[in-house]
């Protein structure tokens, strides 16, 4: 039978007909009558029910299914008889693809930051890390449609360069030399001998590649990863980022303006209507006025002011003794 993703088969109203779900166990309770199985594919944040019954399966069997096990159930989608979803699967058949130790790091209480940190390979379990990755998706979708439907070029622009595109950052260096023999005590690099026969590094920014892309295409952008090696250890400064670099022939600083507001409240509009589900798990969990706050962003018009009059602003809020977070 083909498998069926949770987020489907949560979607669907036709009852009673077998279906096929495959995922990993969240939680797993247990009594002489009934278990109850929460099975998540990373399709949704959102979890399946299964529902068996006990005395149909091994016993020792379902003892090992805990949290973190990944299984194949096949049984019948049915009206949920719970609150919070609308189906859920009676189990017929179980298949066990593997299971996990008692000591597994991700069990069903919640997890900080900072205890994840020291389980790398499984924080992207997490339901904090899947709506964010889902999320990051839906906006690689919307930029790339963003810019498609108004008349611009997805531009590739290339990652290792001579150019430190305006002096945008520190730049970290690309080569083939062995550098712990070359250079040492004062002599130069023999460039002359690398790869490329000159000094390169991994790009800052593609925006003069863009330029150029602009004067041939009229309206291009670039959407790929940057690297900088500022020694900045802050949550704004990263070593490698994707940035979202729009070059346009033709356009004077107010339709500049109109573009980057025109954009941010698409993407943000797209996240709100295509990815409901793990805003509002981030709005409760994480940030309580992010939706309040991605709301405002699409109703309300950007203000535009001079760097003056930001200048003039902050010197006011300061003066005024107000904190910034």
């Amino acid at each position: 039978m083909k498998r069926t993703k949770v987020v489907d088969a949560l979607a669907c109203t036709d009852f009673g007909k077998d279906i096929n779900v495959k995922g990993w166990v969240r939680s797993h309770r247990s009594s002489k009558a009934v278990d109850f199985i929460a099975l998540n594919d990373g399709s949704t944040i959102k979890n399946i029910q299964v529902v068996l019954n006990p005395s149909d399966f091994d016993e020792e069997l379902l003892k090992g299914i805990t949290t973190g096990a990944c299984i194949n159930v096949t049984g019948t989608l049915v009206e949920s008889q719970g609150a919070g979803q609308a189906s859920e699967v009676q189990c017929r058949e179980l298949e066990v693809y593997g299971l996990c130790p008692g000591d597994y790091p991700m069990q069903k209480k919640g997890q900080s930051f900072e205890y994840m940190r020291k389980y790398a390979h499984l924080r992207l379990r997490t339901n904090t890390f899947g709506a964010v990755f889902r999320i990051r998706h839906n906006m690689a979708i919307a930029v790339h449609q963003y810019f498609h439907d108004h008349g611009f070029y997805y531009f590739h622009t290339p990652l290792i360069t001579a150019s430190d595109a305006e002096g945008a950052g520190e730049m970290f260096q690309v080569t083939t030399l062995d550098l712990t023999r070359t250079g040492r005590d004062g002599a130069p690099v023999p460039y002359e001998r690398d790869f490329f026969g000159k000094k390169t590094s991994l790009t800052v920014s593609g925006q003069l590649e863009g330029e150029l892309g602009a004067t041939s295409l009229g309206a291009i952008y670039t959407f790929g990863p940057t690297f900088r090696a500022e020694n900045s250890n802050t949550p704004r400064h990263l070593a490698e980022f994707w940035m979202i670099e729009p070059e346009v022939a033709f356009m004077d600083k107010d339709e500049l303006m109109d573009l980057e507001e025109d954009f941010i409240k698409y993407c943000v509009r797209w996240a709100l209507d295509n990815c409901k589900d793990d805003l509002e798990f981030l709005d409760k969990m994480i940030d309580k006025t992010l939706l309040q706050t991605l709301e405002s962003v699409v109703k309300e018009d950007f203000v535009r002011l001079t760097y003056g009059e930001g200048i003039r602003i902050l010197e006011q809020v300061v003066k005024e003794g107000h904190k910034f977070e």
